[in-house]
């Protein structure tokens, strides 16, 4: 990364959502500073996936950061809950919600930008085609841009940080759609939160559900490999 560039922390994970806003954060001129989280989740497939998407995008850093979850559990993705496989019902948040996921995650971003001297942190929340969880909404992305220019020297400073959701607004269809333009192979993401024992998707979770139900909205065809 040159002395001049500027760069921004994105938070990959692996998945389709969070490829295309790595995708977007490099469309915009950001060298990106990549950062996965490995909380033990389920999935832990989708580490390898950020691992491809980073590589693919030439990314100035991928840092794999290791946090244990299962120690706290509470989520069907951190503890030996079964995963829901009725489908996505918007009247309750999900058992697979991990307790402040979002909030533990910007958190860390937060402290990789100030210290490696970004100001734009990225992540690939979603208010629309989504499971209900609540540190996907706006008003959480609000105020945790607040408290991180309450909390940190820089924002005391005065320089503040910037917390970008692009795909804030979306529906799936228009992420997948996204994909497709900026030339992403979404066969590189994952989203099946309990992948077979051959690491195929289970086609059955809410992820799974959503991510067929936006490639065929968007009249695409769906890379992942159903179990």
């Amino acid at each position: 990364m040159s002395s001049n560039a500027k760069s921004a922390v994105v938070l990959l994970s692996g998945g389709l959502d969070s490829m295309v806003v790595a995708g977007l954060a490099r469309e915009a001129g950001y060298a990106i500073l990549a950062l996965t989280i490995d909380y033990n989740q389920r999935h832990r497939i989708e580490l390898d996936s950020a691992a491809r998407i980073a590589a693919h995008l030439g990314v100035a850093e991928h840092i794999v950061l290791p946090l244990d979850l299962r120690r706290f559990g509470g989520s069907a993705l951190t503890a030996d809950i079964n995963v829901p496989k009725a489908g996505v019902d918007d009247s309750s948040i999900p058992i697979t919600y991990v307790p402040a996921r979002n909030t533990i995650f910007l958190s860390l971003c937060l402290g990789l930008a100030e210290a490696r001297g970004s100001r734009d942190l990225f992540i690939g929340v979603n208010a629309l085609d989504y499971s209900g969880y609540p540190d996907c909404r706006p008003e959480f992305i609000r105020a945790f841009e607040d408290m991180a220019n309450l909390a940190t020297r820089a924002g005391v400073e005065g320089d503040r940080f910037t917390v970008h959701t692009p795909l804030q607004h979306m529906t799936k269809a228009d992420i997948a759609r996204e994909a497709h333009r900026l030339g992403l192979d979404a066969a590189m993401s994952w989203s099946c939160y309990d992948p077979t024992t051959d690491n195929k998707a289970c086609g059955a979770c809410d992820a799974c559900r959503l991510r067929a139900k936006g490639f065929a909205d968007a009249g695409l065809p769906d890379p992942t490999v159903y179990g």
